[in-house]
Order: C-alpha cells, then sequence, then structure tokens
C-alpha cells in the first residue's frame, strides 16, 4: 500500500493505481473524458490535469501512478484554466448543436423537437407533457403565438419550416376537454405562500409552475375573468372562449386559488408582506402603479434583474408586461415560467440565480451538402395547410408534419454528454479556437438507400477522437470495429475498410453508445 495526501488529506492506496484511480477510491472527483475505469489508460482529452504540489507542474492523472509521498492537488486556479482550454481545443472541432435552433428561438425555450418525435410517433400524451414542461397554456398559444420559433427552423433551408405552432396546438387540445384533464405530477406541500397581482398569461404561467413545486398561490385581478389580455384575443376572433376557460380551468384545478374582481392597491403590499411568503407582480400594463408600488422603477415599469426577475425589494417579484408591455403572450408566459424559478429558489433559502441554462453548442447556417444530411431524418412531404385557415390538424396529419423535423437537436442533450457538463462547469467559449472552416456535417446510419446501422447513427463532426469505441470494439473482437483512420490532424474515427456502421458494430453497438462522451455515437429514435 501506498501513503499521498490528495488536497492536503493524507490517504493509503493500492500499488500500481494511476493518480486518478486514487483519487476516485477515496472520494475525490477528477473530471475526463477518455479514461475508463479498470482498463489501460489513453492520454486523449486532458481535462483530467492536476497538480504536483511539491514542483508545481500539471500532468494527465489518468497516465501517471501513483507513488508513495507524492502531494496531489485537484483543484485550483492553474487546473481549473488548464482544463478549461482543454475544452475549448475539443470544442474547436466540435460541429453538433446541443439544442435546435427553434428551440432557443422560443421565448418559453419549450423542447420543440422532443415534442414533434413524439408526436411523429403517435404519443400525444407524452407529447403535452413536454410541451406543458414549458408552457402552461399551449391551445391557447397554439392559435395565438406568432411562431418565432417556425422562422429559425432549418427545414426552411429545403422547403417549409415546421408547422409547429399548429403541432403544439393538437398537443393542447389532446387535453381541452375538462372532463379529461390530466393531472400533472405535483410535490408536496411546501407549506408557503405566494401572492400574485394580475391573471394575465404571466400571472398564470407562475401560479401554475409554483403550485406544481408545492407552494399554494393566490391570484388577486381586477376583472371578473382570468386571462387578462387574452380576452382581447377571443374579441379579434382568434381565440375561442372554451379554450381559453378551459385552460384557466386546468391551472385552478392544480390547486391555484383565484380572486377576480378585487383590485389590489400599493398599500396592500405591506399586508400581503405579512401574510404571504413571496409576491408577484404581473399587472397587464408596464405604467400599471408606476408610482405607487415603493419599488424601484424604469420608464417601462417596475425594474427587475432580468435574469432573476427580483425587484428592489427581495421579496416582491415581477415579470411580463409590468415590467415592460409586451404584445406577445408567449414572451410573457415564458417570463413567468422563468420568475416561477427565481421565487422557488427564494422559499427554498437559496441563493436566486433564475431559471438553470447549460452550455449550448452551436453551428449555424447548413451548408448545401448539410441539408441532404438532414433530410435523412424526416419525411420529405411538403409542409401541410389545413383546409380551413384556422382549422387544426387531424390525427393522421399530426404525425405526417411532426415527421418533416430534421431533429437538429443533439440526442446526448441531457446528462449523458460529458462534453457539454463539462463546457458548463468550466465556462468554456467553443468559439476560442475556432478556424476559419468548420467541419460538415454527416450522419451514417441513416441512408434510406444503404442502412449503416439498425439502431445507431455516428456523427463524426461530434467526435473528439477520445478513443473509447476504438477500445471497446478492439476488447470484444469485433470483426471490423471503430478505428482510427489517417494521420496527423487529418485523422478521423471509422469504421475501416469503408465497411458500414452495421458491420463495425455488430456485437457491441450498445456499449459504445452508452460511453460515447458526445453523442457522436447514439441511438436511433425517429
Amino acid at each position: 500500500m501506498l501513503k499521498l495526501k490528495i488536497d492536503n488529506k493524507e490517504v493509503t492506496v493500492p500499488e500500481g493505481v494511476s493518480v486518478m484511480a486514487a483519487a476516485r477510491m477515496k472520494g475525490f472527483e477528477i473530471p475526463s473524458m477518455c479514461y475508463r475505469e479498470g482498463k489501460p489508460h489513453f492520454t486523449s482529452c486532458m481535462i483530467c490535469m492536476v497538480k504536483d504540489k511539491k514542483n508545481g507542474k500539471l500532468f494527465p492523472s489518468c497516465s501517471v501512478k501513483a507513488v508513495g509521498g507524492m502531494e496531489i492537488i485537484t483543484r485550483d486556479d492553474e487546473i481549473e484554466e488548464s482544463r478549461q482550454m482543454a475544452l475549448e481545443l475539443l470544442l474547436s472541432e466540435h460541429t453538433g448543436d446541443c439544442e435546435a435552433p427553434c428551440q432557443l428561438t422560443c421565448p418559453a425555450h419549450m423542447d420543440i423537437p422532443l415534442m414533434n418525435r413524439l408526436l411523429a410517433g403517435g404519443e400525444f400524451g407524452e407529447a403535452l407533457k413536454v410541451v406543458r414542461q414549458d408552457i402552461a397554456m399551449p391551445s391557447v398559444l397554439g392559435r395565438i403565438c406568432p411562431a418565432p420559433c417556425e422562422g429559425a427552423c432549418r427545414r426552411k433551408s429545403v422547403d417549409s419550416a415546421v408547422s409547429i405552432c399548429l403541432l403544439k396546438r393538437y398537443a393542447g387540445d389532446f387535453d381541452i376537454d375538462p372532463a379529461q384533464h390530466a393531472t400533472p405530477e405535483k410535490s408536496a406541500p411546501s407549506g408557503k405562500r405566494v401572492v400574485i397581482i394580475g391573471a394575465g398569461t404571466a400571472g398564470l404561467a407562475v401560479a401554475y409552475y409554483l403550485q406544481l413545486r408545492g407552494h399554494q398561490c393566490i391570484v388577486f385581478d381586477r376583472n371578473e375573468k382570468p386571462g387578462g389580455s387574452l380576452w382581447n384575443e377571443v374579441k379579434e376572433g382568434k381565440l375561442e372562449t372554451e379554450v381559453l376557460q378551459s385552460e384557466t380551468a386546468f391551472i385552478e384545478e392544480t390547486g391555484v386559488v383565484l380572486e377576480p374582481g378585487k383590485h389590489v392597491h400599493a398599500a396592500d403590499l405591506s399586508v400581503f408582506k405579512k401574510e404571504f411568503d413571496a409576491i408577484l407582480i404581473a399587472t397587464g400594463s408596464g405604467n400599471s402603479g408606476k408610482e405607487d408600488w415603493g419599488l424601484k422603477m424604469t420608464d417601462k415599469g417596475v425594474e427587475v434583474n432580468r435574469k432573476t426577475y427580483e425587484t428592489s425589494d427581495p421579496r416582491v417579484f415581477a415579470a411580463g408586461s409590468a415590467i415592460r408591455f409586451s404584445k406577445l403572450a408567449i414572451r410573457t408566459l415564458g417570463q413567468g415560467k422563468e420568475a416561477a424559478f427565481s421565487i422557488d429558489q427564494f422559499l427554498a433559502g437559496k441563493i436566486v440565480t433564475g431559471e438553470p441554462f447549460l452550455f449550448n453548442s452551436r453551428f449555424g447556417k447548413l451548408f448545401q451538402d448539410e441539408v441532404v444530411e438532414y433530410i435523412k431524418e424526416s419525411n420529405r412531404d411538403e409542409r401541410i395547410q389545413p383546409v380551413t385557415d384556422g382549422e387544426s390538424f387531424t390525427r393522421e396529419e399530426v404525425m405526417q408534419e411532426a415527421a418533416r423535423c430534421l431533429h437538429c437537436d443533439c440526442r446526448a442533450i441531457e446528462e449523458d454528454c460529458k462534453l457539454r457538463m463539462l463546457s458548463h462547469e468550466y465556462g468554456a467559449n467553443q468559439k476560442h479556437y475556432w478556424s476559419e472552416e468548420r467541419k460538415h456535417v454527416k450522419k451514417y446510419g441513416l441512408d434510406p438507400q444503404h442502412i449503416q446501422h439498425e439502431f445507431v447513427i455516428y456523427e463524426p463532426n461530434k467526435c473528439i477522437k477520445c478513443g473509447r469505441c476504438v477500445h471497446i470494439t478492439e476488447e470484444h473482437r469485433e470483426k471490423y470495429g471503430m478505428s482510427y483512420i489517417g494521420r496527423g490532424f487529418d485523422v478521423v474515427i471509422n469504421v475501416p475498410f469503408n465497411e458500414s456502421l452495421q458491420s463495425g458494430l455488430a456485437v457491441v453497438a450498445d456499449q459504445v453508445v452508452e460511453e460515447c462522451p458526445t453523442g457522436a455515437l447514439s441511438k436511433y429514435d425517429r
């Protein structure tokens, strides 16, 4: 056994283990992309750098054996800077979007590609759950939203954008009958009470998401019916009364208490501060109460931290047109969802940071040859138009239109992508080492003329050459496997001898996909 120090703590570890293995045995976390526990090391990613305290030198912990008497530092400013640089070098050759352009453009940040996949597969209830994670009133917004997401849809470079708004409408209408409302999952009651001033889109969204988190919400509004400016859409014939009533009823069914016909005055705030744990101002006009709330104001409305929606009073938040007038219901609704994150953090006694947003890789517009690659993941039909303006799709049309989605998002978008998680943690800048010309996107496994693999897609433009797939296929004696092809800066990983992906991953496809740290190898889930 060896004795050494890790972060000034004396530890005893077996002989022959790497510094990384020694540290992990004792509960010290060192990040890595290429390291595989118990397997021969292959120093590639250079993210596992640590420091020898005695001489101040950095070294990759995966490839250096632990020696008695060592004093190792696993994290300091220099080490973090080294890891950040390593990540930025990997990102310089990584071409792929974490989140699709449509999702980034949506003011509510809805997961549009996932909704499309579920609708294309006929999983309408699951699609609605995805929509409601970010949009509290999908049937309403499906009728009146100007669809900025469609303006960013890459399908436009092929023919026409996917009809995202009507697809969202269909998902919302799937549960529009009050008698058939599906009960959303709710957290246990927190014992906290929140008062919301204003029952427009922002106020209703905050109430909905906070109620689901276990906080009791009471919504006051001077009007007799909730919905705020949405009733203007009803008057103009863009929105049916029963649709608005159904969706406000759904929000009320979660336990939200609506108090219509009650005008809240500035003097009421001091009373609310005694009775409630938090207050949200979501009045419909940016000038409403401009001189009365006792908060810092701008010439547009209540002054807030635009990331957290905190006002000058730590217990008071504001969102929607109360901070700046907006005609876009999707924008005020999205702000309501974001404000709910902040209020929930405040009620939990946490530092208020707002809705978390992870690092997001982006590469911009498609080259012409890339359009061919992306169309592999969709059908080639032209955009479907309802027979009558304002009508929804049929069930069959929904599945057909949703299948037009090019699926620009990454399948490893969540916790499966180590590159994304580490880039977020270390604040990596994707463009720091970018060359003038990026890699072109390729997608192996979807070519309808030649099926590369029955369920695996390989996108070499996302590969960081960590070598995991090469080693796994070698260990399991795949006939062809994955291999390094080429020399120097031109080296790539692929199946040798121009064989198909099916031939290269005939035995261990599942394991290779599971261990890929970037989503370069992933499962096809059309």
